[in-house]
């Protein structure tokens, strides 16, 4: 649960943010290991997209269909449905943990470090404040895990 490429966009479309995400991504030291899977929501899909994660050595593990966010009462009460027959059981597990190691960053940083919005303007002096904010979630995230391993 690090962020380890912190970037801002003044774009409104997420499918033209994965080609520079994976730019960046590219240009991690080689020490943190190698990226195997790209786990995005819908808003990311594209078949370009997924051509150009397989491109990279990444498996895209994207969404192509969104879930609504406020299901009327009947679908509380009823079956998802099936999966497909090619689903892949290994692929959906590691697409699951999308929402428990993504969005609960962000959730903290909007709540617990009451990171509500910018402070600065322009989209150079965001960046800089973004990435200030991700450092500095990295940095207690870090001290946790220190202190959950005893060390």
């Amino acid at each position: 649960m690090l962020v380890i490429a912190p970037a801002i966009t003044p774009a409104c479309n997420d499918r033209e943010q994965v080609k520079p995400m994976l730019d960046q991504l590219t240009q991690l030291p080689a020490a943190l290991g190698k990226i195997k899977y790209l786990l995005t929501d819908n808003s990311f899909y594209s078949a370009a997209n997924a051509a150009a994660c397989k491109a990279h050595g990444i498996e895209p593990l994207m969404a192509v269909g969104g879930e609504s966010h406020h299901p009327g009462p009947f679908e509380w009460f009823t079956e998802p449905p099936a999966l497909p027959d090619n689903a892949n059981p290994a692929r959906c597990k590691q697409y699951v943990l999308r929402k428990q190691t993504v969005e609960p960053v962000f959730g903290i940083i909007k709540s617990v470090m009451g990171f509500r919005q910018f402070s600065l303007r322009g989209l150079d002096k965001v960046k800089g404040e973004w990435t200030l904010i991700c450092l500095a979630w990295n940095l207690k995230r870090m001290a946790s895990l220190h202190l959950q391993m005893g060390n």
